[in-house]
């Protein structure tokens, strides 16, 4: 998929997403597309397709990447560089071969793409390739090169929106409660075995978190937001149960906190770019259900979206690649991610894990 990552021979941007159902029909479809070859049952498709129901059965990831593709175009326009924005999916329409397919009918030889997962594990980031590998296989001779942008969890651009949206989270809760909230960092679950083969040294998914989580937190409170307890969790574990997965899950960190009688929780999504299904309906359905259950106070923090930073950001991270002198900004102690991907990075565990990957649309 990947040719080697050189400067300014690109003609297009690609954004590279999930993909979900647009109408109650696609449901079903769509969640066999994503499971397919995993031996996921049939039941619990059916008990995921009811998670869609509950939003008409639409999901809104796809309104979600036609905005963020709308904020790139005008961006680009007011600043450079001057590169069409395409859109594709893995597993829903618009499909990537349909988009390669597009792009190579336009005269696109070269494009540079934006996954919409800003961490390293084999589904966040090598499958996105193999599936980029496969359309454009599947497109022919004519398909154009793709190039992915490296992974993007501590640029500025994804890490400051952050902050600004846990501060103003912590802003809706009741002053006398402010104080002692606890910041709840949440990211998809993965397979403990994805987890320790993630990045080149294995462990990337877990410790690129905790980078991220450090510095939303370290930032609220140097923003006049206070010093917070915080912690990383996880959710929307998917899988069957004699296969171990990142805990500890959203719901238990919940009840060990108002055990410990803390009084509120601010849950900042920081795994995910936009408001998606597994947002919109493990956090702000089930587990603020659960909250209100536990009488604890519960703020859900928005995630970056079409955010102007993070927008101005991603433009930042493709003028890096088409520069001969980037910049490679950073934040924390990782230090940027590389451009092009180590062969032994991310390994693909399916053979040995048939059933691994969720079933929603992160």
């Amino acid at each position: 998929m990947q040719s080697d990552g050189g400067s300014g021979r690109y003609d297009a941007f690609l954004l590279v997403s999930f993909g979900g159902p647009e109408e109650p029909a696609d449901v079903l479809p769509f969640l066999r597309n994503v499971t397919r070859g995993r031996d996921v049952p049939e039941a619990r498709l059916a008990e995921v397709a009811e998670h869609y129901r509950h939003f008409g059965g639409r999901s809104p990831i796809n309104d979600q990447c036609r905005a963020l593709c709308a904020a790139l175009r005008a961006r680009f326009a007011a600043d450079g560089p001057d590169l069409p924005v395409y859109w594709g999916n893995r597993n829903w329409h618009p499909l990537l071969p349909d988009t390669l397919r597009a792009m190579a009918g336009d005269g696109v030889r070269s494009a540079l793409a934006l996954l919409t997962s800003a961490y390293s594990s084999y589904s966040g980031c090598r499958q996105y390739r193999e599936d980029l590998a496969a359309a454009r296989a599947a497109v022919g001779p004519q398909a154009p090169t793709v190039d992915r942008i490296r992974a993007y969890f501590n640029h500025p651009g994804f890490v400051r929106p952050q902050i600004t949206a846990v501060r103003a989270a912590l802003d809706a809760l009741p002053p006398e409660l402010r104080a002692r909230a606890v910041l709840v960092f949440t990211t998809h679950s993965i397979p403990l075995r994805m987890a320790a083969s993630s990045g080149p040294r294995g462990d990337a998914y877990v410790t690129q978190h905790l980078q991220v989580a450090r510095l939303v937190a370290d930032g609220v409170a140097a923003a006049g937001g206070g010093a917070h307890e915080w912690q990383l969790v996880y959710q929307s574990r998917s899988g069957p149960p004699t296969v171990p997965w990142l805990e500890p899950d959203v719901g238990d960190s919940l009840r060990a906190l108002a055990a410990a009688g803390v009084p509120a929780v601010v849950v900042a999504p920081i795994g995910f770019v936009s408001d998606h299904l597994e947002v919109a309906y493990d956090l702000d359905v089930q587990t603020r259900a659960l909250a209100a259950e536990l009488g604890l106070a519960f703020v859900r923090a928005a995630t970056v979206g079409t955010a102007p930073e993070f927008v101005a950001g991603i433009r930042e991270l493709v003028c890096e690649r088409m520069s001969v002198d980037p910049q490679r900004r950073a934040l924390g102690a990782l230090g940027a991610d590389h451009d092009v991907c180590p062969a032994q990075c991310c390994p693909n565990p399916r053979a040995a894990l048939p059933t691994v990957g969720g079933v929603g649309d992160a």
